[in-house]
């Protein structure tokens, strides 16, 4: 098994960036990303009945927490894949093992660092800043401070998730994805039986990361046997590292804080309950962008290659990325718009679903644009310029803040949910622009797009009408019908359908297993 997963084999840039590698890589990310999302469903109404509204809303927040926090590695996680994966379409395998270990060490020593600095602050933070029920304070500061000592373990997985994409190994890493996250949802769950305390249920959360951080390991080392030869810190790779991962690092920083902090605000102005009526929705639409992650995580590796290796095949990998994720998410957002009270009912009951229906209808368009702009976002920083979209970041957090606040104090969870869907439609707008600069797709090519996204708008706006349910059904059966049928004969060309039939075949055949 190792010496055929090793790092021996020469690995071109052409092999790198073959399609069906590619796709077949997208096709693992799509299962690994999905599959937790069928024990969320289940998990979540038996999660809000056992431990109260409250303190859900806490355990949300410590959701966002471990998985922002993670991204301030200072880039570094992500200019490590992006530098491994120069090395292997360059055939310099070896270089990567010191290259790794440096690159680990880095992120190890600012786990210590954000460790640190966040431990000093989550008093203030709870009691001050989040308005959480005086009983939950102890228990709520008990567990952010489990999440702030577990920095280091966490910020040292993501680099080894990264070098296992670089080498494009996404089967392995979905091995671990996939427990991970039903371990996400099922451990409260087994928690619940002997204690409500938030203490316990983030601290085996941790537990969690921490074990499944030690099998990434595991993995790369079979990945990549030279790591076994020591452990080599070489000072002239932490400039490459910093160069790239500090632009990195700007956007890692305010991207998410612009995606997710809306519910800080409606914490601090209007109340933590709110943040549940918000956050459950906002937490099933954003898991489309695991459709787009899916994408994401596979092209930035060939982006970064192609980039360098082949202009040409670098335009035709962005095109299709931007076509595909808009074939798989807007048909879904469609239907989510169609059926968002209804599904919302059945699923957390008539009161709940009265106060986030509307919220989940503005955020699925936002999520919409937000998962096609992941693919100039990625593209950007593939292309080796992350000084661009920093900027952007820059410039964008304090109007955006100073318009949610104005809308919150206004309109509570609905305000919340407009000026984070018009953000994010302005900052996809700019990100194309920005792409542009990189790939100069023809002018016929953007017609046709913004002629396409004409219909498209106009469907969504239909299907926001307050139609009853017979009418919903016949009209979410009659566009699912002609999109499926324009997207295969119409945009899907020849060579795409030959391999969607296979991945097809590929499926049903493990499914008949």
């Amino acid at each position: 098994m190792t010496s055929r997963m090793s790092d021996n084999r020469p690995q071109t840039a052409k092999k790198l960036i073959q399609g069906r590698l590619l796709s077949r890589n997208i096709v693992f990310n799509l299962f690994g990303f999905c599959s937790p999302l069928l024990f969320a469903v289940f998990a979540i109404p038996f999660l809000i009945k056992g431990m109260g509204t409250d303190r859900f809303g806490v355990l949300t927040l410590a959701w966002v927490l471990i998985g922002y926090l993670g991204l301030l590695d200072f880039g570094i996680s992500r200019a490590l894949t992006k530098l491994v994966a120069e090395k292997l379409g360059e055939n310099k395998v070896e270089d990567i093992p010191s290259l790794i270990w440096t690159a680990c060490s880095l992120m190890f020593f600012a786990g210590i660092l954000l460790t640190l600095i966040i431990t000093p602050i989550v008093p203030f933070v709870v009691k001050e800043m989040l308005n959480i029920p005086f009983a939950l304070h102890e228990e709520t500061i008990s567990a952010f401070y489990c999440l702030a000592a577990v920095m280091p373990v966490v910020l040292i997985s993501i680099g080894f998730r990264g070098i296992l994409e670089a080498y494009q190994r996404f089967a392995l890493i979905n091995a671990v994805r996939i427990p991970l996250g039903i371990f996400t949802f099922l451990a409260p769950l087994l928690v619940l039986p002997f204690s409500r305390s938030l203490f316990y249920i983030v601290g085996i959360l941790i537990l969690g990361r921490i074990a499944t951080s030690f099998i990434q390991l595991f993995f790369c080392l079979l990945v990549v046997p030279s790591l076994k030869d020591g452990i080599a810190f070489k000072v002239n790779m932490v400039g490459p590292l910093i160069r790239f991962g500090s632009w990195m690092t700007v956007s890692n920083v305010i991207s998410p804080l612009m995606l997710h902090m809306e519910r800080f605000f409606l914490g601090t102005l209007v109340t933590v309950t709110t943040v549940a009526y918000y956050s459950t929705p906002h937490e099933v639409v954003t898991k489309l962008l695991l459709v787009t992650l899916a994408f994401t995580g596979v092209l930035f590796p060939a982006f970064s290659t192609s980039s360098v290796q082949d202009p040409k095949h670098l335009e035709l990998l962005f095109r299709r990325g931007v076509k595909y994720v808009f074939l798989a998410i807007y048909p879904l957002v469609v239907v989510i718009i169609l059926f968002a009270k209804d599904g919302l009912a059945l699923w957390l009951g008539n009161e709940f679903a009265q106060r986030s229906a509307p919220v989940m209808q503005w955020q699925a368009g936002g999520v919409l644009f937000l998962c096609v702009g992941f693919l100039p976002y990625t593209l950007i920083q593939g292309a080796g310029r992350p000084k661009w979209t920093a900027w952007l970041h820059i410039i964008e957090l304090p109007i955006y803040y100073s318009i949610l606040w104005w809308q919150v104090n206004l309109f509570g969870i609905i305000g919340a949910a407009v000026v984070w869907t018009v953000r994010i439609i302005v900052e996809t707008a700019i990100l194309f622009c920005m792409a542009q600069r990189i790939v100069r797709t023809d002018f016929a090519a953007a017609r046709r797009g913004l002629v396409l996204l004409t219909p498209a708008l106009l469907i969504l706006y239909g299907a926001t009408l307050p139609w009853c349910i017979t009418t919903r059904i016949l009209f979410c059966l009659a566009f699912l019908t002609v999109f499926s049928l324009a997207a295969w004969f119409a945009v899907l060309n020849i060579e795409e359908r030959t391999i969607c039939k296979e991945h097809f075949k590929t499926f049903f055949r493990i499914g008949s297993i």
